[in-house]
């Protein structure tokens, strides 16, 4: 197993999965690949999570909802993710009230292979860490966090950083969208 994570400046890896994209009967599910941003030139956010039907995992996937907006916006597909099959993410959906209209799918990574690839499984449970991208439209990874599987990530600061990124400047500790950024000539 890969043990390290992709990092900065890295080709975010190809891909094509099943994601359930709608609680729908008979449009539940579609294969997603990198053109789901690349063919657009837009930005990518991926987030990971350990499993579906736990705690802190929906509090995330509600907030990243909540933003989906923003997200848009800004040019930016936004795409959820975990090593769980596409079936369990619609029946969390289906029994999870705050997950029931998400605006973002929800891919399977069922044979791990995407996960390992970005160096993102935890060694014992073979689950993904709570693993959060930030691809460009070119496919290149422009910001990677992880955190442990029991602390919950930040979507304001993954805001902040898009942001910070799309404005191809240099910018300060806390910037934020709107504050200059810092000129050098």
């Amino acid at each position: 197993m890969n043990n390290r994570m992709l990092g900065l400046g890295a080709e975010f890896p190809s891909f094509e999965k099943t994601a359930v994209v709608s609680r729908e009967k008979g449009q539940e599910f579609q294969t997603i690949s990198n053109d789901i941003h690349t063919a657009d030139g837009k930005w990518m956010v991926m987030f990971w999570w350990p499993k579906d039907f736990t705690f802190v995992c929906p509090t995330e996937i509600a907030e990243f909802n909540n933003n989906a907006g923003e997200f848009a916006d800004r040019d930016t597909v936004l795409v959820g993710a975990s090593t769980d099959s596409e079936f369990v993410h619609l029946a969390w959906r289906n029994n999870h009230e705050d997950l029931r209209d998400l605006k973002f799918p929800m891919l399977a990574d069922t044979s791990k292979s995407l996960a390992e690839e970005l160096g993102i499984l935890e060694a014992s449970e073979k689950i993904a860490y709570r693993a959060t991208f930030i691809i460009d439209p070119q496919g290149i990874v422009r910001w990677v966090s992880a955190y442990d599987l029991s602390v919950g990530r930040n979507v304001e600061e993954v805001l902040r950083v898009l942001d910070a990124l799309q404005t191809d400047e240099l910018c300060p500790c806390n910037w934020e969208k709107g504050e200059a950024t810092l000129n050098l000539n």
